[in-house]
């Protein structure tokens, strides 16, 4: 099978396809014949070095498909620990889901990241409920988009921020009830002037430090920060008494490094209570871009390049 490998130099990626054995089940695995492949950060950090798979998972990149079961013919979605990025992936069973009826199966290779992983913190984590304020930093990217839906979807208020003002129109069209272009992360007098002061309950936050000083100051009391990633750097200073007036709760969290097992049961849930959102049109996939395989590097660039607003994908065959 063919798949992709990708390394950087001069701050440009240079991607190039090669070959290897497809990839052999084993119990607990069933091969896919991918149709597309979703472009994620985890890609990036990982071709810098910053993010190795998981011991005893894929070296390969990527960490979503869309494609067909081997054995069945059936069209499904997988989340994966990496080898996404390939014609062939042996995907866990229990991570592996149908695609929605009436979508598109290019498309569908947006979902098992980008809406599990909000799914996960925003539901599994937060507790999310109706009539709650959500805030969404870095609202245009593909797990932004999905947490502005899912919040609305549960009946939260929601909002979300970009630094890019090109994008604040696809935050409002995601749902987002304040959209905000934030040049400088100083987010924090118009979320108090639209909702009020100590108003949001639960904050979304893969940006991390630059971020989390204005996130304590519109945090009502009891919210919760859930820190996905740490896009402008891992250390930040933190004001712990308000941290302890509000009685606040900060929580890191990750999706790939999770056992199979625990993965198998959020995939699980997600399933249930979110896949017929798709199919009823509630949910739905922001594609920003299809690149062939042969084009690969120009996908991972945009990325970087943070000109994306939803998923890029990697199309391998219909």
């Amino acid at each position: 099978m063919k798949f992709l490998h990708v390394s950087e130099a001069e701050r440009r990626y240079v991607a190039s396809l090669r070959e290897a054995p497809a990839p052999v089940p084993q119990a607990g695995e069933v091969l896919i014949r991918v149709t597309a492949s979703g472009v994620n950060r985890a890609d990036l950090s990982q071709i810098a070095g910053r993010y190795p798979p998981p011991p005893g998972e894929p070296d390969i990149l990527g960490l979503e498909v869309s494609g067909v079961v081997e054995v069945s013919g059936q069209r499904v979605c997988a989340l994966l620990a990496g080898g996404g990025h390939a014609e062939c992936v042996a995907a866990p069973e229990g991570q592996v889901f149908p695609v929605p009826a009436g979508l598109d199966p290019v498309a569908a290779a947006g979902i098992p990241e980008a809406f599990v992983t909000a799914f996960v913190n925003l539901v599994v984590e937060a507790g999310l409920e109706a009539g709650q304020t959500l805030l969404v930093h870095a609202g245009a990217s593909g797990v932004g988009l999905a947490a502005i839906q899912i919040g609305r979807h549960l009946g939260a208020r929601v909002v979300a921020t970009t630094r890019t003002p090109e994008k604040v129109p696809a935050l409002e069209q995601a749902g987002a009830d304040l959209a905000l272009h934030v040049a400088n992360t100083d987010f924090a007098p118009a979320v108090a002037a639209r909702f009020g002061p100590d108003a949001v309950n639960v904050i979304l936050d893969p940006v991390g430090a630059a971020t989390l000083p204005g996130d304590l100051a519109v945090l009502a009391p009891r919210g919760q920060v859930i820190l996905l990633s740490t896009m402008s750097g891992a250390r930040a200073e933190l004001d712990l008494s308000l941290l302890m007036r509000k009685r606040a709760r900060l929580v890191g969290s990750t999706l790939r490094s999770r056992p199979r097992e625990e993965k198998a049961a959020l995939v699980a849930r997600f399933r249930r209570e979110m896949l017929p959102a798709f199919e009823s049109g509630r949910l739905s996939v922001t594609i920003d871009s299809v690149f062939a395989p042969e084009r690969a590097a120009e996908a991972f660039q945009r990325m970087r390049e943070n000109r994306n607003v939803g998923k890029i994908v990697i199309e391998w065959a219909r």
